[in-house]
């Protein structure tokens, strides 16, 4: 035998080895092989989401691509070469860096004859991109089709682990794990032999890489050690494949008129770019809820379409509600696409058996009270922007009547043109807005003539009968909210303004504004005598010229800078006209703040414009104080000066009556800003009577962050509007809070308190753990506001997050729910 040796230390090129042979090695441990191994490790989330493959995970099955030019350099104890067997031996610290991998072990050898690589004792591999792969042994053939690995360990950069005790490859096609685990979770630094919080194992692994398909044999879940969950047999797609038929994670449900039920989703890939979920929800009470929902993806944007249908074994459950029938469901769906890179067009669609389905069967969030179908296409340019869509509105509580619900197709157009006009900013935007409506919606301005069988708390619906047939009467008693018949609207609007620096700093800023509206009316009967019975074609121009003035005077100091800004405004044009003729759909909602006090126009909509002549007047203070922070506050108020005031004449909803803008002098209207670090902050909102300084609307909202403690609240008191429907106070105070108890542990808490029932109609309670691997929720919600009949509901919800396999969740209705007196 014919042995030559290297000295202990060698580090170089090894010229007996041919530089073919050299490449082949190499691109053996760091590419075909051993990345190629690590693929049967891979997370079986596939079989439970088909989402749930990460990218890492994925890539482990990617052949790692070498750089054909990089360099290998070997160091070892000794380097021999064996040419009786032709052979090539590193022995006794084998470190071998090829291509910005490195692979330790005590002894490697080459057997160039049968093409096979043996590492032995320690074995460990760190690629390049920072997967560490560890095994006591592994025996492998050029092109993987058989081999083995014995103890083997694979640590990813984003926290995967697998272990196993024997990896055996056979037929190039097919590598069976012996023993195998999978786990997110990190070993515990001070005992690495104690078993992670959670973890995957099975006797058996097999990975079948033409099928792309992972099957598990006499598998468990394990939590600390402990097997929680076993199935006999499991099959998941490989981490090459993103989507994969297969089951989902389940969930719960409990409420007490549907009792106890769960799903399991059942995901069937169709194609590439097309699936379809199955969802049946099996409930103790009311029987199989049968529902699937499918999904398509085109070139140029998707679609889905979901359906939902039971008959119910017990109806009796909602009887006197509008779940009291046999058959119920719905069918929901949503498209958008792409026309090109500057418009879009879509749909959302929704079609119910009855109001409540949805939410008695949790198809939707709690707070939703209200689905919209509609059919719409918008564009976006750099300052331009068009939406035009169609919509029908569908409510979900028991109080809601779909009759008093409008059918409304509305167009929007702004642009602000690139060029200026006159030295200043010209800008325009039209609206079209057509509704139907089959019933008036009125609402009482007193509890006298609330429709008694209305449950309490719901809606305040004005009940003629009681208020009686003087169309006097009816005005002053009741709102109407809605009209009944058609209503066509046309309306354009167009801005300029320019601003101006004098020497003294002093700002000036004319401008321009004038808004058109045309308008086809037909009224039904019942509209009387709040709109005219008749059809009627309505039009109305408001042109306006103002000015803006502002003078900010700046100190600088040693502690600090402060602002102080008088701000005027003053707006000619003519009396607003045909109030009361124009339907008010849009323009309804008035506050008057600090927000709109230099507005033009303070209405909300298109339907009501402000007309007459108006100074708007304030002062601006600000600072920045050193050691104390920042403080804003502005005081203003509002004067009619000439001509009409439009807040003082009420429509068919009575918008602009006391809003504080109906005397020729406003309420004044205040802000106070304050904020000493930028982990706290405090602002107040005012509104006060101008002849007494009564206070009309106050807002505090305050919140901080100290050290692991984060709170907030809000409090807010608006006074008494009867000729707007809001016939009491309403006062309340909303408080929220998270602290963390540490890097893992947080607790969550809410309540409201509401004045005017004097309790406590919200409250929330949580605590959530949350690590690299794990995460569990348990929350308690009680709320009056989530049921629309003043009943208390109170909910329980259970969470469980598993790292790369997916979430299950719980929720349970607590005891009964009781009315409020």
């Amino acid at each position: 035998m014919k042995v030559g040796r290297v000295p202990a230390g060698y580090i170089g090129k090894v010229t007996p080895v041919s530089e073919g042979h050299r490449r082949r090695l190499a691109s053996w441990l760091f590419s075909t092989i051993l990345c190629s191994a690590l693929g049967v490790f891979a997370p079986a989330g596939g079989a439970i989401a088909q989402e749930a493959n990460t990218a890492a995970a994925r890539e482990l099955l990617t052949q790692r691509q070498t750089d054909p030019n990089a360099k290998m350099l070997v160091t070892a104890d000794e380097l021999v070469y064996d040419y009786n067997r032709n052979e090539v031996i590193a022995d006794g610290n084998v470190q071998i860096y090829y291509d910005g991998a490195v692979l330790e072990a005590k002894r490697v050898v080459y057997d160039r004859a049968n093409n096979r690589l043996k590492a032995e004792g320690g074995v460990r591999l760190k690629d390049k991109d920072g997967k560490v792969i560890a095994a006591e042994s592994l025996n492998l053939s050029e092109n993987f089709a058989d081999g083995f690995v014995n103890s083997l360990r694979i640590d990813t950069p984003d926290n995967l682990h697998f272990a196993a005790a024997r990896a055996d490859r056979e037929g190039g096609d097919t590598t069976v794990l012996t023993s195998g685990a999978y786990t997110p979770c990190e070993p515990c630094k001070t005992n690495p032999e104690k078993p992670p919080l959670w973890q995957i194992k099975a006797a058996r692994i097999i990975h079948k890489e033409k099928e792309q398909t992972i099957y598990f044999q006499n598998a468990s879940l394990e939590f600390l050690g402990v097997p929680i969950a076993w199935v006999p047999y499991l099959e998941a797609p490989d981490p090459t494949v993103k989507r994969k038929s297969g089951f989902l994670m389940p969930q719960f449900i409990n409420t007490s008129e549907i009792g106890f039920g769960g799903t399991v989703p059942y995901f069937w890939n169709i194609a590439p770019n097309m699936d379809v979920t199955f969802s049946p929800l099996l409930v103790s009470k009311q029987g199989v809820v049968l529902d699937a929902e499918f999904r398509h993806r085109l070139e140029t944007g998707t679609y889905s379409v979901r359906g939902a249908w039971i008959d119910q074994m017990d109806k009796d459950e909602f009887l006197g509600t509008p779940g009291y029938r046999d058959n119920r469901g719905f069918v929901e769906t949503h498209g958008r696409f792409n026309i090109n890179q500057n418009w879009y067009w879509g749909w959302d669609g929704w079609l119910t058996s009855d109001k409540t389905f949805l939410e008695d069967y949790q198809f939707i969030n709690d707070n939703v009270k209200e689905v919209t179908s509609q059919l719409y296409l918008v564009g976006q340019g750099d300052r331009s922007y068009f939406d035009l869509r169609g919509m029908y509105f569908q409510g979900l509580t028991e109080y809601d009547d779909q009759d008093q619900l409008p059918i409304v197709g509305v167009l929007d157009y702004s642009k602000t043109l690139d060029q200026s006009v006159f030295g200043g900013e010209f800008s325009y935007d039209f609206n079209f807005t057509a509704l139907t409506r089959q019933e008036v919606d009125l609402r009482a301005t007193s509890a006298a003539f609330v429709v008694p069988e209305i449950i309490q708390g719901a809606t305040n619906e004005c009940d003629l009968n009681a208020v009686g047939a003087d169309p006097a009467q009816q005005r002053q008693d009741c709102l109407m909210r809605g009209m009944a018949g058609s209503y066509t609207r046309l309306s354009g609007v167009a801005n300029w303004r320019r601003t101006f620096i004098d020497d003294a700093g002093q700002m000036w800023t004319p401008f321009l504004n004038a808004q058109v509206d045309v308008a086809s009316v037909q009224a039904e009967e019942q509209d009387y005598p709040w709109l005219s019975s008749s059809d009627q074609s309505l039009v109305r121009a408001m042109p306006a010229i103002g000015l803006e003035y502002r003078y900010p005077f700046m100190s600088t100091e040693k502690w600090g800078t402060q602002t102080i800004e008088p701000i005027a405004q003053i707006i000619v044009r003519p009396n607003e006209t045909d109030i009361g003729q124009f339907p008010n759909e849009d323009a309804q909602s008035l506050i008057f703040d600090d927000t709109n006090l230099f507005e033009i126009n303070k209405f909300s909509g298109y339907d009501r414009v402000e007309g007459g002549s108006r100074v708007n007047y304030g002062i601006q203070y600000n600072a920045f104080i050193g050691g104390v922070g920042q403080v804003n506050a502005l005081i203003g108020q509002s004067y009619q000066l000439a001509g009409q005031n439009s807040y003082a004449i009420g429509d068919m909803a009575n918008t602009g009556l006391e809003s504080g803008l109906d005397d020729d002098l406003s309420d004044y209207v205040a802000r106070l800003y304050y904020a000493p670090t930028q982990n706290f902050a405090l602002i107040n909102r005012f509104r006060f009577a101008e002849d007494d300084w009564a206070v009309e609307r106050y807002e505090v909202e305050g919140r901080a962050t100290i050290n692991k403690l984060t709170v907030g609240a809000i409090y807010g008191l608006y006074a008494a509007q009867p000729l707007l429907g809001y016939y009491e106070q309403r006062e309340g105070v909303l408080g929220t809070g998270s602290y963390k108890i540490d890097q893992n542990w947080s607790l969550q808490a809410a309540a409201r308190y509401n004045f005017q029932v004097d309790e406590i109609d919200y409250t929330l309670f949580g605590v959530s753990y949350m690590d690299e691997c794990f995460g569990i929720t348990l929350s308690y919600k009680s709320d009056y506001t989530e049921s629309g009949n003043r009943e208390r509901v109170d909910t329980v919800l259970l969470t469980l997050t598993l790292r790369t396999l997916g979430t299950v969740g719980f929720s349970t209705g607590v005891g009964d729910s009781s009315s409020s007196e």
